[in-house]
């Protein structure tokens, strides 16, 4: 029987290390899709999403304790927060060391579990996304300006609620709202004109 989620965080929240499992598990394609969204095609190119989702994982199974606040909303907000954190890290740490592009592997990823959570930005009814549809999404992503990604991937991978996204990003839940409606327009532009370029 599959466990409530909301459960789950609460019991994540008292300690509880197979909760916290679970919740991960639960939560690892959408975090796939979000570390792949905001690595770029610079740091896909020398670093592996399986690599940065795993050092993800390790680091917030080793470091449990420090989830103290009850809710799947909350638990979401550690997860993607610690991805985000990884992510500018790693791409510092290459830049500073000007590691050789061909000593890194960017695959090893599940491509119908990150169809699926990558569909959330075009498919109200989540049909996996071909490679050449995720190769267009990835592309059109890297195009928008930060904040724009940031607050995309946060609602539709990481799954926050607007209130959440502006308590993480520092915006009231209205200005939230705009950026998002401006962002969901400026992806479906550039999506379509990576289809027509192709």
């Amino acid at each position: 029987m599959i466990e409530n989620t909301a459960d789950l965080a609460e019991r994540a929240a008292r300690g509880d290390g197979e909760a916290v499992d679970a919740l991960v598990t639960l939560h690892l394609p959408s975090l796939r899709a979000y570390v792949r969204a905001h690595m770029g095609a610079a740091l896909r190119a020398r670093e592996s999403c399986s690599d940065l989702v795993q050092s993800v994982c390790r680091e917030l199974l080793t470091h449990q304790e420090r989830f103290q606040h009850p809710g799947e909303e909350a638990f979401r907000a550690w997860l993607f927060t610690t991805a985000r954190r990884k992510i500018a890290n790693r791409a510092r740490d290459l830049e500073a060391a000007r590691r050789d592009p061909s000593r890194e592997a960017a695959g090893g990823f599940d491509e119908t579990a990150l169809g699926l959570a990558y569909a959330r930005f075009t498919s109200p009814t989540g049909v996996v996304l071909r490679a050449e549809d995720l190769e267009r999404l990835e592309g059109a992503l890297e195009r928008l300006n930060e904040d724009q990604r940031e607050v995309l991937t946060l609602a539709y991978m990481a799954g926050l609620s607007r209130a959440e996204i502006g308590r993480q990003t520092g915006r009231s839940e209205e200005a939230v709202r705009a950026l998002l409606h401006r962002a969901t327009a400026r992806l479906a532009i550039l999506m379509r004109a990576e289809r027509d370029a192709q």
